[in-house]
């Protein structure tokens, strides 16, 4: 009955996960073999593709202002899902460690409060995952059938091939022309693209799924090494024994979360810079698409807006929500029974509360700690200069 329970708690905490991220060879429990490599091949070719293609765009002069925000928010998503596969896949040791403690975690739990609170981390890491798969998937579709509707309406209205203004799933027009790709073949050619579209969004957001959930269940791990320690009975025998396991345990999970810290140092400090500009142009276009009532491009603009905040929303509640359990590891010492400990035992509760003086946080290039303030400091400078833009608009 318990080895069924264990089944049933890794198949709800990492199966949404493995579906995202096998297909694009990232997925850390996977056999790393030369399938693997092809997958993460094929997906790094397909967000290389959308960068590609927009970049011709802008190149060639064939796309005008709405179009050129429009390549190069592509063009920005396409940089990070190629960097996020590129970077996972060379330093998946981090995320193999941590998967692989993971899966021991579910394999030893041994009593009903520990199981509730990870299951409580997975089920938000599953709410998180979804939500944000789903919604970044509804866009992906959105962006890939307006290309239909005025492909029919242009055929619906009899309109000659020289008037018709070809539009794609990516801003690709001129690019196809150059290479000489027929236009007969344009609905073939607009699903090939919402397919690497919807492999690129994966590349991206599916990429920060992985880690996000991971990092949940290290900070649901310290949350359990909290109560242990708030609970912990001076008057059992072995009282050095079992408080040197938790020193341990404590010791372990911060060795995984610098893990985790290291690995996503880099990539932050590039999504931290890219989404802070995108949001300034994104936000630029819709101020100016509610002043010419442009109801598609009011449309696109939001969900781009949301798609970018949701990501650095998601960063800086999570890297907060590390922060704050490790501090609190000091605290929950200090809730305990320490003043009944051997004299000896207690002088090395100092030591512990020192290193929970300088948590582990998640940083962008190891000197930006991306939390709460961070986040906030970030919509603060985006809308100063979302205001200077709007009164160049009214001017």
């Amino acid at each position: 009955m318990a080895i069924e329970q264990w089944k049933d708690d890794i198949t709800y905490a990492m199966t949404p996960i493995k579906m995202i991220t096998w297909p694009i060879g990232v997925w850390p429990l996977q056999v790393y073999d030369i399938y693997s490599l092809l997958r993460c091949i094929l997906s790094t070719c397909c967000a290389s593709l959308i960068v590609i293609l927009p970049s011709m765009e802008l190149y060639m002069g064939c796309t005008d202002v709405e179009q050129n925000i429009d390549c190069l928010t592509i063009i920005c998503c396409g940089l990070l899902g190629l960097l996020k596969t590129t970077w996972f896949r060379i330093y998946a040791n981090s995320l193999i460690i941590n998967y692989d403690s993971a899966l021991n975690d579910y394999l030893t739990i041994d009593n009903a409060k520990d199981r509730d609170i990870m299951r409580k981390h997975a089920f938000i890491g599953r709410i998180l995952c979804c939500s944000m798969m789903g919604f970044s998937y509804l866009s992906c579709l959105t962006y890939a059938i307006i290309p239909f509707f005025d492909y029919v309406h242009s055929n619906r209205i009899n309109m000659t091939n020289e008037d018709k203004m070809l539009k794609y799933a990516l801003p690709s027009r001129c690019a196809l022309e150059y290479f000489n790709f027929p236009t007969s073949m344009y609905i073939i050619s607009c699903l090939i693209e919402t397919v690497v579209v919807i492999f690129s969004t994966t590349t991206n957001l599916g990429n920060d799924a992985l880690f996000l959930n991971i990092t949940l269940h290290v900070c649901g791990q310290v949350n359990i090494l909290r109560l242990h320690f708030m609970n912990f009975d001076v008057t059992s025998p072995r009282i050095y024994d079992r408080f040197n396991v938790l020193i341990q345990r404590h010791c372990y999970l911060i060795t995984l979360a610098r893990e985790l810290a290291d690995l996503i140092s880099f990539v932050l400090l590039i999504e931290l810079f890219i989404i802070s500009i995108l949001l300034c142009i994104m936000g630029f276009q819709f101020i100016f698409a509610l002043k010419v009532n442009d109801i598609v491009m009011i449309g696109k603009s939001l969900m781009t807006l949301s798609a970018f905040l949701i990501q650095l929303t998601l960063y800086s509640f999570i890297g907060n929500y590390l922060k704050s359990e490790m501090e609190e590891i000091g605290l929950s010492i200090y809730q305990s029974a320490w003043h009944s400990f051997p004299r000896k035992l207690a002088r090395n509760i100092i030591f512990i509360l020192m290193q929970t003086k300088s948590p582990v946080t998640l940083q962008a290039g190891n000197f930006i700690v991306v939390n709460l303030s961070t986040y906030v400091s970030i919509l603060k400078t985006s809308f100063s200069y979302l205001s200077v833009l709007r009164i160049m608009l009214e001017v």
